[in-house]
């Protein structure tokens, strides 16, 4: 089972222009998604160089991994993972064709796991919970 085969979509495959829920369950995006992380997702979103996107494995459609768009290719996207020690990514598999591309993630919902019960704690969980993943900078698009 290849390393990226742990993350997968919580919602079902949602039509074109719904929002929906994915749940990452694998490090391959480390330092910024975790496993647990939720991800709320734009079905049939228009994707640009740097957005995170869920998308399915070219070698087994029924699996879907949480990946980042880098840039456009030929016959699709060439998607990484932003954790360097994790490759299934194009880095094994080559460029995605545009219709394994499922959403684009919008939002990082961080789990509470882990937290301390404590007003601190729960003020810093609560700060860095929710996080954009719209690229807003041109840096972030040219990852």
């Amino acid at each position: 089972m290849p390393e990226g085969a742990r993350e997968r979509e919580r919602h079902g495959g949602g039509p074109q222009g719904r929002i929906g829920i994915a749940e990452v369950y694998n490090p391959s995006m480390l330092p910024t998604l975790r496993p647990g992380d939720r991800l709320l997702v734009h079905y049939g979103g228009t994707v640009r160089p740097g957005d995170v996107v869920v998308l399915r494995h070219p070698f087994q459609h029924d699996l879907l991994i949480v990946k980042r768009a880098v840039r456009r290719r030929r016959g699709g996207w060439w998607v990484q993972g932003d954790n360097p020690r994790v490759r299934n990514d194009s880095r094994e598999f080559g460029t995605v064709p545009d219709e394994l591309v499922v959403a684009r993630a919008w939002l990082r919902l961080r789990s509470p796991r882990g937290v301390q019960p404590s007003a601190r704690s729960l003020l810093g969980w609560a700060f860095s919970a929710v996080r954009p993943l719209v690229s807003f900078s041109r840096r972030l698009r040219a990852r």
